[in-house]
């Protein structure tokens, strides 16, 4: 005969098991570094994928979660959506709110001008990051679901690749 339980540690046992499971899963390493630098990186966002390139070649291609309303490029504030067409990683936060940081050059003069036109603000702030600094045991399941306000995101252990490999400067294509 099986030994009783509480009713209540039978609800909660499913939770932690989950719990525990998600964290041990999200301290799997991110596979492999790419051994050279990349000289593009290129985002698909139909594919929730991102590719580090060098001369044509991809190097390394990761799973990645996007803004909340994915179709479609910012346009605006506050629309929650990933930037599409070329920009650059411009700058480095390692005191981000998501781990570690690049941000995207995102409002470039043609999206600002667009903006304008419009009479809405373009929005900024946009990034390729990772998990909130607090959720980082979620790991690869943050990808179930768009989560970000227009951001790129991947797993912590993505991030510090891409922190490692990605110079500053380097060619970031966005496409629907």
């Amino acid at each position: 005969m099986p030994p009783k339980i509480s009713w209540r540690l039978a609800r909660i046992l499913p939770i932690v098991a989950v719990t525990i499971g998600c964290g041990a899963y999200a301290l799997l390493p991110a596979g492999s570094p790419p051994t050279e630098r990349p000289d593009r990186i290129l985002v698909v966002k139909s594919r929730h994928e991102m590719s580090l390139l060098q001369g044509g070649r991809i190097l390394k291609t990761y799973a990645v979660s996007l803004g909340r309303s994915p179709s479609g490029p910012k346009t605006r504030t506050g629309d929650h959506k990933t930037p599409e067409g070329l920009y650059l990683v411009d700058w480095r936060n390692p005191n981000s709110k998501f781990h570690l940081s690049l941000h995207i050059s995102y409002p470039e003069p043609r999206d600002s001008a667009r903006a304008r036109q419009e009479g809405v603000a373009p929005g900024g702030d946009i990034m390729i990051h990772g998990l909130p600094n607090r959720l980082w045991w979620i790991g690869p399941f943050h990808r179930f679901v768009d989560w970000t306000d227009g951001c790129i995101a991947v797993t912590d252990s993505e991030i510090d690749q891409l922190w490692r490999t990605v110079p500053d400067r380097t060619p970031i294509e966005i496409r629907p």
